[in-house]
């Protein structure tokens, strides 16, 4: 008999087709509500689940008894209870390497286009407001030459960090649990503590993953360690910056701006100031939002459940003690 795998997010006509190959394909779930019966039916089958920010809690794993393998269509897995997986010998996989680059483009596009205004001043030229040369008010700032502060130097990071390095000429800083002596040397990049990082950095870029440390690492008091003109990027986790704290640093000027891709609730709600802020750029969580990314991606998902499920190591086990 075929294990049984549910595929709650986009795969192409090929990707699923590859899955079916080798297993059953159950409907996907049109809730998460343990309460309806057909939901449980269909847990209580399941051997994989392919997909992203999936319910995954203790009550929905004891729904799902053989369930084997979970392979998230994401690098992130901070909504997963990885403990409590390995606990129950439920493998689960990632999909790092594969939107290194493009996040890390979406990373400069943030730094670029909040330093010099672009999404504000694009408004500007649509709402038919350009009738003469633009004046001092409306200048933005330079980025080439000045000084990147990275916290969190991971592949998403090193990559920013080459950017800015290699095309745009910045001093690079990081802040990091651990010295990176060879992209140091190719980068010329140097270490520092958090405070220094912030108080030196004329941009300051978030690529940390979220865990119980670095919940609220950008409060209030790193914010006032910044320089009033940096500008803070964020492209890791929106609960990595406390939003009500760096929401009152911007109105009162304490940093000249922010380029955000992530935020504490997504979607962002209606009472939310931030979009409305001129001194702001906030995406939709974009970071690896292409064609060509999210396919490899899935596909990176697809080839982790196959292997996973038929006995051989996946390409990027996250709990590999199961494994073992």
């Amino acid at each position: 008999m075929k294990k049984r795998i549910i595929v709650q997010g986009r795969l192409n006509d090929d990707q699923l087709a590859e899955l079916s190959e080798h297993f059953e394909l159950l409907e996907p779930l049109g809730s998460f509500d343990l309460s309806d019966a057909g939901v449980r039916e269909t847990l209580s089958q399941v051997h994989g689940i392919v997909g992203a920010s999936l319910p995954v809690t203790p009550e929905f794993l004891g729904a799902a008894p053989n369930l084997e393998v979970i392979a998230t269509v994401s690098v992130g897995y901070d909504t997963v209870p990885v403990d409590e997986l390995t606990r129950r010998g439920i493998l689960l996989c990632n999909t790092p390497d594969v939107l290194t680059e493009t996040t890390a483009d979406t990373g400069f596009a943030l730094i670029m286009a909040t330093a010099r205004r672009m999404v504000e001043l694009a408004t500007w030229v649509k709402a038919g407001a350009w009738e003469a040369g633009v004046g001092t008010e409306l200048y933005g700032s330079d980025v080439h030459g000045k000084t990147l502060g990275l916290v969190g130097f991971g592949r998403i990071g090193q990559a920013v960090a080459r950017r800015g390095a290699l095309g745009f000429n910045m001093k690079v800083l990081y802040s990091n649990a651990s010295p990176k002596p060879e992209v140091e040397r190719e980068l010329g990049a140097e270490r520092r503590e958090l405070d220094q990082l912030l108080s030196e950095a004329d941009f300051v870029c978030l690529t940390v993953p979220l865990t119980e440390e670095t919940e609220k690492l950008i409060g209030a008091n790193e914010l006032e360690k910044m320089k009033s003109s940096a500008i803070l990027v964020n492209i890791a986790r929106g609960k990595v910056v406390d939003e009500g704290a760096l929401i009152d640093a911007l109105e009162r000027g304490v940093i000249k701006g922010a380029g955000l891709d992530v935020f504490e609730n997504e979607p962002l709600g209606d009472t939310s100031p931030l979009p409305g802020m001129a001194n702001v750029v906030a995406l939709p969580h974009i970071g690896s939002a292409t064609h060509e990314t999210r396919t490899a991606m899935a596909q990176r998902a697809v080839d982790n459940m196959r292997l996973a499920l038929i006995g051989e190591r996946p390409l990027s086990p996250v709990n590999d003690e199961v494994l073992k």
